[in-house]
């Protein structure tokens, strides 16, 4: 299959689209607070990485003991 050959005026129309249907983001804060967890990994996952790390510092200040 051959490529589309694009004119220059179908290429500058077609990026104008783009550039109305790319999202920009959160714009209230409602959504901001919700894009904001967006990473969240919470659960048992969250609590498992905490209690380790608060062994590890247990570990070492048992060692500095010592």
């Amino acid at each position: 299959m051959a490529a589309r050959q694009w004119t220059p005026e179908q290429r500058a129309r077609q990026a104008e689209k783009i550039q109305q249907w790319q999202s920009t983001g959160a714009k209230t804060p409602e959504g901001k607070a919700i894009s904001s967890r967006n990473a969240y990994k919470g659960g048992i996952h969250a609590f498992l990485k905490e209690t380790a790390k608060l062994l590890r510092e247990q570990k070492d200040c048992l060692q500095r003991i010592k």
